[in-house]
């Protein structure tokens, strides 16, 4: 069992602090040479800096030390605004918040946004300093992965809900326990954990993908016998039901290339046939598919030069 949550959290007062003129050096510049530094420059009369001020710490606790926050009232440290605005930093706006990497600043945003966004601008700091932005959840998923391609369905299954009880929005984790849940033939399972996904990540990529990959076992689970569709087919080249049939059964039997030959096929035969069927299965395959996938590259471009011949 992957052991999680091996980034050492700091402290609040450790990660937040209260900046001024004489300090900025050493707790911006210098502590951005070790772990981003996001600078908040605010005053007490900026009604948006109150929504604002406690969301950037929010953001930055969670982040459980890959990144560290300076506050900066303009008012109280006035040279310092004009010192940076002399080195092409100025701050025409208030609330301005700065993301500092290695030194100098990478990235800014002016005004209240909402927390998505902030998530975002602390996610781009991090990566812009070779950091880890999920805080090693994301080397724990890539492990209970490579458990699921290896078969072990159940261990995949447990470390995946370890790693969305820290982060419960980690579209990867919520895909890959709907998978170990498919390879351990829990379809209902499967069904009812991405319907319990957060409404955040209900239409990323990696749960459309998941969505799919049901429907695909769902049709597993009635597929024919490979050889016997193979031998109608090759005896009724014209029997659509039969090729779209077999297509079915090589899906189930893991042969990805080989259905999506066989839709290829149906679709240049006829393509309007039972509602355009053969077109309907192979974008549920090629969205099943990582987007990457050779199989898919290849077919969803195969099928496009028949649309559009």
């Amino acid at each position: 069992m992957i052991e999680l949550g091996g980034a050492q959290q700091s402290p609040a007062g450790d990660l937040i602090k209260d900046v001024t003129e004489e300090t900025f050096m050493a707790d911006v510049v210098d502590a951005s040479n070790e772990v981003p530094v996001i600078v908040d420059f605010w005053a007490t009369w900026c009604g948006p800096c109150k929504t604002l001020g406690p969301m950037l710490e929010k953001a930055v606790t969670a982040a459980k030390g890959a990144v560290k926050m300076a506050k900066i009232d303009v008012d109280q440290n006035q040279r310092l605004a004009q010192a940076l605005a002399q080195q092409g930093l100025p701050l025409q706006s208030i609330p301005t918040v700065v993301a500092f990497v290695k030194g100098r600043p990478v990235d800014l945003f002016q005004g209240a946004v909402p927390a998505s966004e902030i998530d975002a601008f602390i996610k781009r700091a991090i990566e812009a300093s070779g950091g880890d932005a999920s805080g090693g959840l994301d080397e724990a998923v890539e492990a209970a992965e490579e458990m699921l391609e290896q078969g072990a369905a159940a261990d995949a299954a447990e470390t995946f809900a370890a790693i969305l009880q820290e982060e419960p929005n980690h579209a990867r984790a919520y895909a890959g326990l709907v998978k170990s849940y498919i390879a351990l033939d829990q379809v209902d399972q499967a069904e009812a954990v991405l319907n319990g996904a957060p409404a955040e990540i209900s239409k990323t990529p990696e749960l459309d993908a998941a969505h799919a990959q049901i429907q695909l076992a769902r049709q597993a689970a009635n597929a024919g016998p490979v050889a016997e569709l193979q031998a109608q087919v090759e005896a009724e080249p014209d029997n659509h039901q039969a090729r779209f049939d077999l297509a079915q059964a090589l899906q189930a039997s893991g042969d990805t290339a080989g259905a999506v030959d066989q839709l290829l096929d149906l679709f240049r035969r006829d393509r309007e046939w039972n509602d355009a069927a053969a077109k309907t299965q192979l974008l549920t395959i090629f969205d099943a598919l990582d987007a990457k996938d050779p199989i898919a590259l290849t077919g969803r471009r195969k099928l496009s030069s028949m649309i559009f011949a």
